[in-house]
């Protein structure tokens, strides 16, 4: 086994510096012994097999049953090395991924109950979960760093007046968002922007957040949330964003979406789609986020996304991809959490905080490393229905941030 070990991690491993020791204490080297060395144990002959024969779904189970122990470094640096090489995978993983791709459109056929299910999965947790490591304002969504070293509230806030800016926001105009979260984006275009604001999501938990938090702020006259599936929404809206959400459609339910999103805008309306994706075309879900973290998920290339908009009908007026900004905000999650890491424990275990330790840790090596980015794609049914250039939005978010200045007193930090 240890041979075996030795002849394929050497085939993949090529840059670097990763000592293996196996689960009979041998000390295997690979890479070229460049950067920080990293060092882990395989603490069983099951562990070996399980990430030799499927890494994509074994190599998170190891390290969540504690088969798999980081000895030098952490999970993150693990990661970035195995995510950073350029060789190539195994035969067998390419078989896997392509039996995987043959079978996503099944395992991402997301119909209302499923997707209520799915849903309840990732965002009802115990709520004291996400104030661990998101920001105050519980953005569950790609920050917006717009200079080096900007804290994660500042580039949530900056991610929310970005998006306000593309909308083109306005006193009373009738807003739909579409996966609201616990109403962050929706709160602030009712608050700073003044806009009649509905929210929509499939999570109990984050509903009751939402609808509580507009009541503390006495803006329930202007931002209501409904528990309520994007298809079973009428209207129309002067403005629709969708934050985060996308990703949990299924390539099945595309056109659906799109369809139902231009029947819901009106003719001078603006949409704005933020969603995670690929940047080398479409793939499959790795089958350990799709098992533990996000069933029923996809990340979307933008070859797959572009023609369902066409095809509905409506206009592309402009598209913004944001690349390492995703795995910056990652970071700080990660490191925030792993600060909390025993209040953590209390509320679940050390099982479930290995599970999310690797989680953020693969998301944001997959957003330094590999070929994800966030689209940001702005959408209208109308030619002219905004500006010829892009200079507006600077002059937007400069309106906003003088409109933020006038708001109560900064809000807490996460975790008080």
């Amino acid at each position: 086994m240890d041979r075996l070990l030795q002849f394929l991690l050497k085939t993949f491993i090529r840059r670097g510096t990763f000592r293996v020791t196996t689960s009979r204490g041998t000390v295997l080297t690979f890479g070229d012994g460049t950067g920080q060395p990293v060092s882990v144990r395989f603490a069983s002959r099951k562990a070996e097999w399980g990430i030799l024969l499927d890494p994509e779904l074994k190599f998170g189970e190891s390290y969540m049953a504690g088969t798999f122990v980081v000895e030098d470094g952490t999970i993150a640096d693990v990661l970035a090395i195995a995510l950073g090489q350029k060789s190539e995978v195994p035969y067998w993983a390419r078989i896997q991924g392509l039996l995987r791709y043959l079978w996503r459109r099944l395992s991402q056929f997301n119909p209302r109950p499923r997707a209520r299910r799915n849903v309840a999965h990732h965002y009802d947790l115990d709520g004291r979960l996400y104030s661990l490591f998101l920001d105050a304002d519980r953005q569950y969504s790609c920050a917006y760093f717009e200079k080096p070293g900007q804290s994660l509230d500042d580039a949530q806030l900056a991610k929310k007046r970005h998006l306000a800016a593309k909308l083109m926001i306005k006193p009373n105009k009738r807003v739909l968002d579409i996966g609201c979260g616990w109403g962050g984006l929706g709160l602030y275009l009712a608050e700073v922007g003044g806009a009649d604001v509905t929210g929509i999501t499939l999570s109990h938990e984050q509903h009751a957040v939402a609808n509580e938090r507009a009541a503390e702020k006495g803006l329930n006259d202007r931002a209501r949330f409904r528990l309520q599936d994007y298809r079973d929404i009428t209207g129309p809206f002067d403005r629709i964003v969708s934050v985060g959400m996308f990703e949990h459609v299924g390539v099945n339910h595309y056109d659906t979406f799109f369809h139902k999103s231009a029947q819901l805008l009106a003719d001078e309306g603006v949409m704005v789609l933020h969603s995670i994706g690929r940047s080398e075309g479409p793939s499959v879900t790795s089958p350990w986020i799709a098992k533990y973290i996000f069933p029923g998920g996809y990340i979307p290339a933008l070859s797959e996304v572009l023609p369902k908009i066409e095809r509905a009908g409506l206009l592309v007026t402009d598209i913004e991809i944001l690349r390492l900004h995703y795995a910056e905000t990652l970071k700080h999650w990660r490191e925030r959490f792993l600060a909390h890491r025993e209040e953590a424990e209390r509320i679940y275990d050390r099982r479930f905080v290995r599970m999310w330790e690797f989680y953020l840790a693969a998301s944001e090596m997959s957003f330094r490393e590999q070929n994800m980015m966030v689209m940001q794609i702005q959408l209208t049914k109308r030619q002219g229905v905004v500006p010829i250039t892009r200079d507006y939005i600077m002059g937007e978010e400069l309106r906003l941030a003088a409109a933020e200045r006038k708001r109560p007193p900064p809000l807490r930090l996460a975790g008080e």
